[in-house]
């Protein structure tokens, strides 16, 4: 509302503009205590023209905390084109933790901005905002590097960048956004300038691309730079960007330089940067960025010039404090010397440093655990090392920086070290020990404190010491609920301790009703190391799977005890789900060695199979719904490495299932129209799919108001052939609908697709009213309504004065003045009316500016 009384005194008061100065500039800020994680200095940069009598020695800025300081300027610079930089530096405490937007304004933008309507007349704003968090750590803005001002030609290509870098090393990104005017809103009327293509930014490098001015003007950009750590946004700067476009038979420069390098840290890194110039014009070489501004070892390149083309190197001898997971800006520019307009291009450059690979020794296998070495880190600021391993080995040799270890690799990580010191790392499982049978690999990557990674080490295997007995088969040999049978076999130690534990032996065995030895019960044990098979009777082997594990014992008289920890199986259970003429199986187990087949048998007919599958799943279609059918399986796997029975088969249990329908029928396709007039929503759909849509019996209607909500059922038709539905809403025209279908098994189907619509309004006003007294046209009301929940009308005179104002929908102004409650006089008012109406977010308000024309034959006052 504010902002429209503020177009409204525009209208009716004509001043005169006395600063018509500011062109660019940004807010950034600098957490400069670390003891004191909230106290800041806040650095304002503005781009002023230098022939404006306005020249600020010190400007206000609002913290974002209820409260304001004056900043004074601290340094003067004049550029090139009539471009005065001010820089503004000031300090403050914030009061605790939160996020602060800081806002500075000031009167005015100078004139003869064409994508900004009466710029002149337009205040110049700048925010920035940041999340302040003893929790988060530091936390300082991203620099700029690059001035927000240039030039460019019409129909050639224009690149900028702002060159942000961080010191903290958080994630940057990039997005076009819009001017800022009073209060910091966003300016009524503004609009990206035009382009012959596109204008846009690289969100990820900021890369400024306008391809290609079409129009002679002058034109401001807004970028939203975004600072990320941890994918939480912690702060942005709205950066305002002026650009003069000229006409010009001048083509811009061009640079040659790889987009990203990647540099081990201790390395040197060097590499060439030409700019080269069509045109064969003078150019300057310049650069711009994170590397050039470090104070511990930072990058050099000189600034270089040459006619046609130019050549400058670009060093930086990188050492472990520039290892960061944020990869380094580097901007360069070229621009040229030319008699008619001086054209620039950008060229960025990111750089990634990283940690050398760690460098694994040795690993130290048990029968149960093993044990890794490596060497430390060149890097002693790493956080700790990050531990992988993988069944079996991959190979892996990291690609130019390729960091960590990818998941494509198979890979999963395991753990920590404790510290940035401790090399070893004992892997059993997490004290659940590790399963026999595998070969184990590892690799270790140290990470930072950001997150960053180094390279991978190099990958180590090994097998565990066969120190315990390794289970083979828990197979069914008998399917019976009282009579059945089970094979359990396993694989006799051959490498355990015979110092440590030196017999005699004995295999305890157990058994536990499931897949994971939830409820093991010892049923027996042998005394022969030899003896590797056991046959487990009078069991249920139809409502549940079973379960085993052998523990290898020293039987010693007085020193007995488990030798290692003992492994767990369990026999191949089939779940069936039912659908319509078809039954899935889906075999479930708990075995250390891997299954990689599945060759399933369906009952009465057993001797022959009805198919196989590789995967956990299997279907049986073109079934008889109602029928039922019992199906058995026969596992066929190996362990991954040598020394143990290959294939290792065992079978399933018996299980039966009953093919349904349970399959939903196909969701209806939904459009939707609207009568206004009617106060009518019409609602039609189809079936898309005659094949799953067949037995359809009825449709379901729901609705919500708002989209928010959650969708209500509003009718169901009880006719296959019932296609649409007439809706009379009651409280909104606005509203979301889906359909649902539903079959004779009582299926429902998904929702259809979801149609809102929200376009009706009806509140409408006139302009012009005869409050005379005759009982005609008296009153100032609008025309019939409906969905109105209040209204937020203001009238005004001429003057600006407020006369009038209302919450009442119907306003009902008699023509008189609100505070002496005489007529006003015959005229032309203003009226501002924000029209709270229904809509699918919710109450709205639609704002309704206007003029109102009072005529009357009675004495009237002027307020």
């Amino acid at each position: 509302m504010k902002q429209y009384l503020f177009f409204i005194l525009l209208i009716f008061i004509s001043f005169s503009v006395f600063a018509t100065h500011n062109r660019a500039g940004e807010i950034t800020l600098r957490q400069i205590d670390p003891e004191n994680p909230l106290y800041f200095e806040i650095k304002i940069v503005t781009y002023t023209y230098t022939e404006s009598q306005a020249n600020r020695p010190e400007l206000e800025v609002s913290w974002g905390d209820n409260t304001s300081s004056i900043i004074p300027r601290v340094d003067t610079v004049l550029l090139p084109d009539n471009y005065r930089r001010n820089t503004y530096i000031g300090r403050h405490t914030f009061p605790g933790s939160g996020a602060y937007t800081i806002v500075m304004s000031d009167p005015n933008r100078n004139a003869g901005i064409d994508n900004i309507p009466n710029s002149v007349s337009v205040l110049f704003t700048l925010k920035t905002t940041i999340k302040i968090d003893t929790e988060l750590g530091n936390n300082s803005t991203p620099t700029l590097s690059v001035d927000p001002i240039d030039k460019a030609a019409v129909n050639r290509l224009f690149t900028h960048n702002p060159g942000a870098s961080d010191i903290d090393g958080d994630s940057i990104s990039y997005k076009l956004s819009t001017c800022l005017g009073e209060y910091g809103m966003e300016i009524l009327g503004y609009v990206l300038p035009p382009a012959t293509h596109s204008i846009t930014v690289n969100e990820i490098t900021g890369d400024l691309i306008w391809d290609c001015p079409s129009q002679v003007g002058v034109y401001n950009i807004a970028m939203l730079i975004e600072e990320w750590r941890g994918g939480v946004k912690i702060g942005q700067i709205v950066r305002d960007m002026q650009i003069e476009v000229v006409e010009s038979d001048n083509f811009p420069p061009n640079i040659i330089a790889n987009n990203n390098y990647c540099v081990t840290a201790g390395d040197m890194l060097q590499f060439d940067v030409t700019a080269t110039d069509p045109d064969g014009d003078y150019l300057t070489l310049s650069a711009s960025g994170g590397p050039l501004l470090l104070s511990n070892s930072p990058a050099d390149f000189n600034t270089t010039s040459a006619t046609g083309t130019v050549t400058s190197i670009f060093t930086w001898v990188t050492n472990c404090m520039h290892i960061q997971k944020q990869h380094y800006n580097v901007i360069f520019r070229a621009q040229d010397h030319n008699p008619e307009v001086n054209l620039v291009f950008h060229k960025h450059v990111g750089i990634e440093v990283v940690c050398p690979a760690p460098v694994l020794d040795s690993i130290e296998p048990t029968n149960n655990a093993i044990k890794l070495y490596w060497h430390p880190s060149v890097c002693s600021n790493l956080k700790y090392y990050d531990i992988y391993r993988k069944i079996s080995p991959y190979g892996f040799s990291p690609g130019a920086c390729e960091t960590g270890v990818p998941t494509y690799t198979g890979y999963e990580f395991i753990d920590t070290s404790s510290s940035n010191i401790d090399t070893t790392y004992l892997d059993n499982n997490h004290g659940s020990g590790l399963i026999q049978g595998y070969e184990y690999c590892y690799m270790v990557v140290a990470r930072f404190d950001d997150g960053a990674e180094s390279y991978a080490s190099n990958e180590i295997c090994s097998q565990l010491v066969k120190g315990i007995p390794v289970i083979t088969n828990v197979s069914v040999d008998t399917c019976h609920a009282t009579q059945g049978r089970m094979y359990v076999a396993w694989s006799a130690p051959t490498e355990h301790d015979t110092i440590l534990a030196p017999g005699p032996y004995k295999y305890l065995i157990y058994r536990s009703p499931d897949l994971w030895g939830e409820n093991m019960v010892l049923i027996d044990s042998l005394s022969d190391i030899n003896d590797t098979i056991y046959h487990d009777s009078l069991l249920n082997t139809l409502d549940h799977p079973s379960s085993y594990k052998i523990e290898f014992i020293n039987d010693e008289p007085g020193h007995r005890f488990v030798i290692g920890p003992p492994m767990t199986a369990s026999s191949v259970w089939i779940n069936i789900s039912a659908a319509d003429n078809e039954l899935t199986l889906t075999f479930e187990k708990n075995t250390p060695w891997v299954n990689d087949q599945y060759i399933v048998y369906r009952y009465p007919v057993i001797s022959d199979s009805i198919g196989f599958t590789y995967t956990e799943t299997f279907k049986d279609s073109m079934l008889a719904n109602g029928s039922e059918y019992c199906y058995q399986a026969k596992s066929i796997g190996a362990y991954r490495i040598d020394g143990y029975i290959d294939p290792i088969i065992n079978w399933s249990h018996k299980n039966c299932g009953v093919p349904i329908d349970t399959v939903p029928p196909c969701p209806p396709v939904l459009s939707i129209s609207g009568d206004c007039e009617l106060m009518l929503n019409d609602l039609t759909w189809t079936n898309p799919y005659d094949s799953c849509s067949e037995d359809i019996i009825r449709y379901n209607v729901y609705y919500k108001i708002m989209l928010d909500d959650e969708f209500e059922f509003l009718i169901s038709l009880n006719n296959a052939n019932d296609l649409s539905y007439e809706h009379y809403p009651t409280l909104s025209m606005a509203g979301c609908y889906v359909v649902t279908a539903v079959d004779s098994f009582l299926n429902e189907s998904a929702y259809s697709n979801r149609v809102c619509i929200d376009e009706c309004t009806y509140y409408e006003l006139p302009n012009v009213f005869t409050p005379d007294g005759n009982s005609m046209n008296d009153l100032f009301i609008p025309g019939p309504y409906k969905f109105v929940e209040k209204v937020d009308m203001k009238i005004y005179n001429r003057w600006g004065v407020l006369i009038f104002e209302t919450t009442d929908p119907d306003i009902n102004w008699d023509g008189k003045y609100m505070e002496n409650n005489k007529k006003v006089v015959d005229g032309v008012y203003y009226y501002i009316c924000d029209v709270y109406e229904y809509h699918l977010t919710g109450i709205e308000p639609r704002t309704l500016v206007g003029f109102i024309h009072i005529f009357s034959s009675e004495k009237t006052v002027e307020p």
